[in-house]
C-alpha cells in the first residue's frame, strides 16, 4: 500500500466527502502521452478502481495556441491501450463560461484587477523568494474600470500580451504563487480546438485547474511534486468560492470540497521526460516521429513492442513515494523481458548469415522438422520449419581454427546440434577472393534427429539455422538507448549532443517462413537475439522487425 492509498482509506473512514472517491488524469492536449504520465496515469485510474470509485478523463485545454484534436485522439487512444476506462469525459473548455464569471465575481468583490505591465515588468515586481513584491500601479484600479478592461479583453478590443486579470492577494507572501498570480490572460489568434474564436481570454492553469475539479466534484486531485508549492494557491481559490457563497457550483454540497495530493514523478536514466525536448527531436528530423520506438511516449514504447502489462507491472514495481529519484531504464527493460519469456514464440533469425551445406544429405530431398514454440511447453504450440541440404547459419556460430574454448561448428571433429533438428560437423569452408568465408561444409547423422531415440545424444552447443531456400529476408532494426549518457536532463552540454549514434542500426536477416503471416504487433524472441516485434509497416512483401529488447541487461 503507498502513502495516497493510506490517505484514502483514512478519508473513507472518516466519511470525508461522504465517503465518496472520485479522481481525474487531466492531461493538456499538446502533445503525446509519455511513461512519466503513465505513471499518473496508473495512479489516477488505479486509486477510483481499487476503492470502487470513479476516474474521469480531462482535457486541460486551456492554451489554443499549443492544443490539437489530433493529441486529444491519441491520449485516449494511449489510456485505452493501457487496460484503463474513464467514467466520463470532461474538458476545463466546459467550464469557461462558469470561470469567466467567477473572474468577473472575483473583480467585484475586490480580488482581482487588469494589469497593462509587460509580462517582464510583472516577474520584476514580484520579488524573490527572501525579498517581498511590489505592488502593481494598476492593483488598486477602481472595481468599475477592472471590469470594463476584462470586457474588453474579452471582446478582443485589447491587443494579446496588453493585459493580463491578476488574483489580488498578497504580494508580500513567502510563497512566491500568492503574489498576485495571473488568472487570465488574452490570445486572439489562435481559435480553440472546441469553442472555435468565442473566447479571447483564457484562465491560466492554476485558476481553472482546482475549479474544474470542484465543478466536477473531484475527491482527491493527485499530481506530481512540482505542484506542491501550487497547493495553498489551489486551497486559496476554492475558498473564495465555496461552502455556502457558491452553493450552486457543484452539486455535492456545502460541506464538499476537493483535495491536492503530490507524488514523485518518474524519471528513467537515458530518458529525457520533456515534451519541450521530445518536440525538438521530432521536428529536427533526429528521431522518425513521436512514435520512434526510441522514444519514452506510450506510442513509441508500443511500435518497440512494450507491452501494456509490462509497463504496468513496471509502474507496480517503482511504487510511489514523497521523494524525487531516478529510475534504471534497466529496470523497465528486465520487467518487459520477464512479461515475454513464457508467452511469445521463440524462432530462428540469421542476423549475418552464411551458407551451409551438408555434403551427405541427400540431394533434392526436403522434409519438414516440427519445432515447438517454447521448448517444454507444447501447450503454446509447434511450427514447421523446413529442411534441407543447404541452409543458413549464423558466420559466428564457425571457426575456421576453433579454440578449445570454441564449441560450435569447426573442422575439429566436434559435434554441434542444429536446433530441433540434426547433429552435424563440420568438414571445411570456401572463401572469396577476399578471404572471407562464403560456404561452410559439414556432414550429419541422420539418426540424431530431435524428437526420435538418437535425438537425445547431448553436445555441448546448439546453434540455429534456415532452410536456404525456404528462408525470408527481413528488414530488423536494432534499437537500443536513444541517449548514451546517463542522466541527459542534468548534463549541461546541448542535449542534441548527448544522442547516441548507435540508437539505431537496420540489418537484413534470414528468417524462418513461418514469420510471413506474422502481423503488426506481434511478438517474437529470435532465439539467442532478443525480443522482437513486427512493426506497424511491415507487409508481407517486405517484413519489418524492430527489437525491443536484448535477452540481457545493457551494462
Amino acid at each position: 500500500m503507498n502513502f495516497i492509498e493510506e490517505i484514502v482509506e483514512k478519508d473513507i473512514q472518516e466519511k470525508k466527502n461522504d465517503s465518496r472517491i472520485q479522481t481525474r488524469f487531466p492531461p493538456e492536449p499538446n502533445g503525446y502521452l509519455h511513461i512519466g504520465h503513465v505513471k499518473a496515469i496508473c495512479m489516477d485510474f488505479g486509486i477510483a478502481e481499487k476503492y470502487g470509485g470513479v476516474c474521469n478523463l480531462r482535457f486541460d485545454d486551456t492554451n489554443p495556441v499549443k492544443e490539437d484534436v489530433e493529441y486529444v485522439d491519441s491520449i485516449m487512444h494511449d489510456i485505452s491501450w493501457l487496460g484503463f476506462r474513464w467514467g466520463k469525459v470532461f474538458y476545463a473548455s466546459d467550464y469557461f463560461e462558469q470561470l469567466y464569471n467567477l473572474a468577473i465575481r472575483f473583480i467585484k468583490d475586490g480580488l482581482a484587477y487588469v494589469d497593462e505591465q509587460t509580462a517582464e515588468q510583472i516577474a520584476e515586481q514580484k520579488g524573490t523568494p527572501t525579498e517581498p513584491g511590489k505592488p502593481s500601479p494598476y492593483r488598486d484600479r477602481p472595481i468599475e474600470e477592472n471590469l470594463r478592461l476584462f470586457e474588453a479583453m474579452q471582446a478582443g478590443e485589447i491587443p494579446d500580451g496588453k493585459m493580463v486579470l491578476r488574483a489580488k492577494i498578497d504580494m508580500a507572501n513567502p510563497n512566491m504563487h500568492f503574489r498576485d498570480p495571473i488568472i487570465y490572460r488574452i490570445i486572439t489568434n489562435h481559435p480553440h480546438h472546441r469553442t472555435g474564436r468565442k473566447w479571447n481570454v483564457y484562465p491560466m492553469y492554476d485558476f481553472a485547474h482546482g475549479q474544474s475539479d470542484y465543478f466536477e466534484g473531484v475527491t482527491h486531485s493527485i499530481c506530481t511534486l512540482e505542484f506542491v508549492v501550487h497547493r495553498p494557491l489551489y486551497d486559496w481559490f476554492i475558498d473564495q468560492f465555496s461552502g455556502d457563497k457558491f452553493l450552486g457550483l457543484s452539486p455535492y454540497g456545502r460541506d464538499y470540497r476537493p483535495h491536492q495530493y503530490e507524488f514523485n514523478r518518474l524519471n528513467i536514466t537515458y530518458t529525457v521526460m520533456s515534451k519541450r525536448k521530445m518536440l525538438q527531436l521530432v521536428q529536427e528530423g533526429l528521431v522518425a516521429g513521436w512514435d520512434d520506438p526510441r522514444m519514452p511516449t506510450v506510442c513509441g514504447l508500443r511500435r518497440r513492442g512494450y507491452t501494456a502489462e509490462a509497463i504496468r507491472a513496471f509502474i507496480d514495481k517503482i511504487g510511489y513515494t514523497k521523494v524525487e529519484g531516478t529510475i534504471d531504464l534497466g529496470l523497465l527493460e528486465h520487467t518487459v523481458r520477464e512479461e515475454l519469456k513464457e508467452k511469445v514464440p521463440r524462432v530462428c533469425a540469421i542476423f549475418d548469415p552464411v551458407k551451409l551445406v551438408i555434403t551427405n544429405y541427400p540431394n533434392g530431398q526436403k522434409e519438414n522438422i516440427i519445432a515447438e514454440n517454447i521448448d517444454g511447453k507444447s501447450e503454446l504450440g509447434t511450427r514447421v520449419m523446413p529442411f534441407g541440404k543447404e541452409l543458413w547459419i549464423e558466420r559466428g556460430d564457425f571457426q575456421e581454427e576453433g579454440d578449445k574454448n570454441f564449441y560450435r561448428l569447426s573442422p575439429m571433429g566436434r559435434e554441434v546440434r542444429l536446433k530441433s533438428a540434426y547433429i552435424v560437423q563440420a568438414t571445411g569452408c570456401e572463401k572469396d577472393a577476399e578471404g572471407n568465408i562464403t560456404t561452410v561444409f559439414a556432414t550429419y547423422d541422420p539418426d540424431t534427429k530431435s524428437g526420435t531415440e538418437g535425438g537425445t545424444r547431448k553436445t555441448k552447443a546448439t546453434i540455429n539455422w534456415v532452410e536456404y531456400e525456404a528462408a525470408l529476408d527481413a528488414e530488423v532494426r536494432l534499437y537500443d538507448r536513444l541517449f548514451a549518457v546517463e542522466n541527459p536532463s542534468a548534463d549541461e552540454r546541448d542535449f542534441r549532443e548527448l544522442l547516441n549514434p548507435d540508437s539505431l542500426k537496420v540489418i537484413t536477416a534470414k528468417v524462418e517462413p513461418s514469420l510471413a503471416k506474422a502481423e503488426t504487433q506481434d511478438h517474437f524472441q529470435f532465439l539467442k537475439q532478443g525480443y522482437f516485434v513486427v512493426d506497424d509497416d511491415s507487409t508481407a512483401e517486405h517484413l519489418i522487425f524492430n527489437r525491443t529488447t536484448s535477452l540481457k541487461g545493457t551494462k
